[in-house]
């Protein structure tokens, strides 16, 4: 089932080729107990503010060579260099055991906890302003948080813990991208893939349409491989 999303972290991994991997043996940044309000005022700037690109994904994975252990990787500027609003991007991909899941309606559901742990992780000085509906994540950056030296490193270490409270994570990568001249557009193409992936699971363990002509995920099933054979498999139905 988690072989559904390989092509597109390969696709995500060939376009952050040059990435450069940080260090994850430090500690992670300190996080608040609840949402913290950055206001202007306090901000030094806007990672994907306004009309700048500020993309979100997650992938999951079984396969042990595209997320072989914990790791950060960083393609652009790191916190401490950016002086001005910046293009944003941060894409996490996750490894867990192919056959951990008792059954459909548990893998579907597990993929959910585990994806809202997002709303659940707040660095301090890192406030982030997510629009699941958008696949957007802007973040505002305080001033007081990088002169106590935040980086992407620590920051992504937070995340990385976060993931870890679900037993079915086995590693994370967190790839965070500042590069203003990446191809953002491309990114969030896979992104709302991967999501449309996640939606179609849900469709099919729920077993609400069997007629592919009257389904709407139809080109999603098209396109990913598998993904139609695994919705027969799970109604019981041999495919024609």
């Amino acid at each position: 089932m988690m072989k559904l999303y390989d092509a597109l972290i390969e696709e995500v991994l060939s376009l952050t080729g040059q990435a450069q991997v940080q260090s994850c043996s430090g500690k992670a940044w300190q996080q608040t107990d609840d949402f913290e309000m950055v206001m202007k005022k306090d901000m030094a700037y806007e990672l994907g503010g306004g009309s700048l690109p500020a993309v979100s994904g997650l992938f999951f994975t079984s396969d042990e060579s595209l997320v072989p252990e914990d790791e950060v990787l960083l393609f652009g500027p790191d916190l401490p260099q950016l002086e001005t609003d910046s293009s944003y991007a941060r894409i996490t991909l996750l490894k867990v055991e192919e056959n951990s899941f008792a059954g459909e309606d548990e893998a579907y559901e597990q993929l959910r906890k585990i994806e809202y742990t997002r709303y659940h992780v707040f660095p301090r000085g890192y406030m982030m302003r997510i629009s699941a509906a958008g696949m957007r994540e802007p973040v505002r950056i305080a001033k007081k948080a990088l002169r106590e030296g935040m980086t992407f490193e620590k920051v992504g270490r937070l995340f990385i813990e976060g993931y870890h409270t679900h037993p079915k994570v086995e590693c994370a990568t967190i790839l965070f991208i500042t590069q203003p001249d990446f191809p953002y557009e491309k990114l969030a193409m896979l992104a709302k893939k991967g999501e449309e992936i996640t939606a179609s699971l849900h469709r099919i363990f729920d077993n609400l349409v069997m007629d592919c002509r009257a389904c709407s995920l139809k080109p999603v099933c098209d396109e990913v491989e598998g993904l139609r054979s695994l919705h027969f498999q799970a109604a019981g139905v041999a495919m024609k």
